[in-house]
């Protein structure tokens, strides 16, 4: 039997880190596996889900580099057998089988009001217990369910759970799970506007889908227990469940913005390549059994195995991205790397082989695209010395004379690649210097500041002239 999973998104804003990980994991799965990866569309939420939404939904899992096999691709593009792939293109199937239920009597109209509901909900809080419907409506006979139904009264379908179950499941991620029913109660399943709940939904569709396995969250492990109970209901085939780790921020606490970004897409936009992204996500939750932790996709397949993920919370560390990120630039090609950084440059009105050198100069620094006009800027703007350079600068011996000294030096010669430390080591030996003492100053006097790229790639590139004025003019300072 081949194995089918799916990606449900409900679209609702930006894709966040713990849905791509959620995407990439199936995603995984399937290749690892020669398996179906489907693309559902989970837009039931009609208050909150958005066209703007999907697009991005698409547009990120293509940027890193997700390639589904069914189910939506577009707007009247759908692809696959068991269609529509958008739940609320479905409501006449979901509609159907609540029919099903609501005949069997596994399901029953609820006339309650929300304030009804509330108050029943407060007075579990009161009680501390967690709050369960009271079944009040079970008790109406079917007269007066057709008279309230005739007055066009709201209403919900709850579906009716019996009282001190065990439910039972096996997670591939977490073992065998169990829940008691008297924890759940009888739950909503349909609204009267004929949209259904998630966890009905999302039943009807898996079992028509042929899904084999359901790989999500850890969020969704407290629905997973009403799913089962409908699955029994209507006699389908249980799935196998994965519920995922939560992604945590490098404190343990829940991933947030103050973790770094939290929009797959805000790192496409900082310039991180999608292959980092594609290996470093992987590693969230999954460690591969030989410890290399930079690998291609092709690798990352065969060494995938769902059966390897860990059930602790996954910690996202921004800085070990931007480390990855690092890696696989160092490693790209030369006309693939300024084929990513020359747009970078595009407002410095420069030719383009001066761009392509500039970029090549400072390719060992680039740990992300968006760094690259900052760690430009030395070579075509003059920048005011940072306090910290100001407060370097007090602590080194000689610095004004090692400036003039170099000043000196540099009138007599235009610096060139070939000739830069030489030149560098005469305007020491001049000053009496060496060392730190002889470079910590002719940096900060020319880039305004204590780090940065390295001069011997920085000083050519600016010329005599540029490297006098900028040493001339921050000698004021000091």
């Amino acid at each position: 039997m081949t194995n089918r999973v799916r990606f449900a998104p409900s679209p609702t804003g930006y894709m966040h880190i713990g849905n791509a990980r959620t995407a990439l994991f199936n995603y995984l799965f399937a290749k690892k596996t020669e398996g179906v990866f489907i693309l559902r569309i989970e837009d039931t939420d009609q208050e909150r889900s958005t066209p703007e939404a999907v697009k991005v939904i698409v547009e990120s899992l293509k940027w890193l580099g997700l390639d589904w096999d069914e189910g939506y691709f577009g707007i009247d593009n759908e692809k696959g057998e068991f269609g529509p792939y958008t739940q609320m293109k479905r409501l006449s199937i979901y509609n159907e089988y609540l029919d099903k239920l609501l005949k069997e009597k596994k399901a029953y109209y609820c006339f309650c009001s929300p304030e009804e509901v509330e108050v029943e909900r407060q007075k579990s809080v009161k009680a501390g217990m967690p709050y369960k419907y009271s079944g009040k409506c079970t008790k109406l006979s079917e007269q007066e369910i057709q008279a309230k139904l005739a007055k066009k009264e709201r209403f919900v379908v709850r579906f009716k759970v019996a009282e001190n179950v065990i439910v039972k499941f096996d997670d591939l991620v977490r073992g065998p799970v169990e829940f008691n029913t008297k924890e759940i109660g009888d739950f909503v399943i349909a609204r009267s506007d004929g949209v259904p709940i998630y966890n009905f939904a999302v039943v009807i569709d898996d079992n028509l889908m042929k899904i084999t396995h359901v790989i999500r969250g850890e969020d969704h492990l407290s629905n997973t227990p009403r799913q089962v109970l409908l699955y029994e209901a209507f006699g389908f085939p249980l799935p196998e469940f994965a519920h995922l780790s939560m992604i945590l921020g490098a404190d343990r606490s829940k991933l947030s913005k103050r973790h770094g970004e939290t929009s797959l897409l805000a790192y496409r936009d900082k310039g991180f390549l999608p292959e980092a992204m594609f290996n470093y996500m992987s590693l969230l939750g999954w460690y591969p059994k030989d410890g290399v932790e930079i690998k291609t996709k092709e690798e990352i397949f065969k060494s995938f195995d769902i059966k390897d993920v860990g059930h602790s919370g996954s910690i996202f560390d921004e800085k070990k991205l931007v480390w990855m990120n690092h890696e696989y630039i160092m490693k790209l090609p030369e006309e693939v790397y300024l084929k990513h950084a020359l747009p970078y440059l595009a407002k410095i009105e420069k030719s383009e082989e001066w761009k392509k050198d500039v970029l090549l100069k400072i390719k060992t620094g680039v740990k992300s695209f968006n760094m690259i006009p900052e760690l430009a800027s030395v070579f075509t703007e003059a920048k005011a010395v940072d306090q910290v350079a100001v407060n370097v600068w007090s602590g080194i011996n000689n610095a004004a004379a090692t400036i003039n000294a170099f000043i000196e030096v540099l009138k007599a010669t235009e610096i060139t690649k070939e000739n830069c430390k030489a030149l560098i080591a005469e305007a020491g030996k001049k000053a009496g210097v060496k060392g730190k003492d002889l470079f910590m100053p002719i940096r900060i006097a020319i880039t305004g500041a204590e780090h940065g790229e390295e001069l011997a790639n920085v000083l050519p590139a600016l010329g005599s002239a540029e490297c006098i004025k900028r040493m001339e003019a921050n000698l004021k300072i000091f």
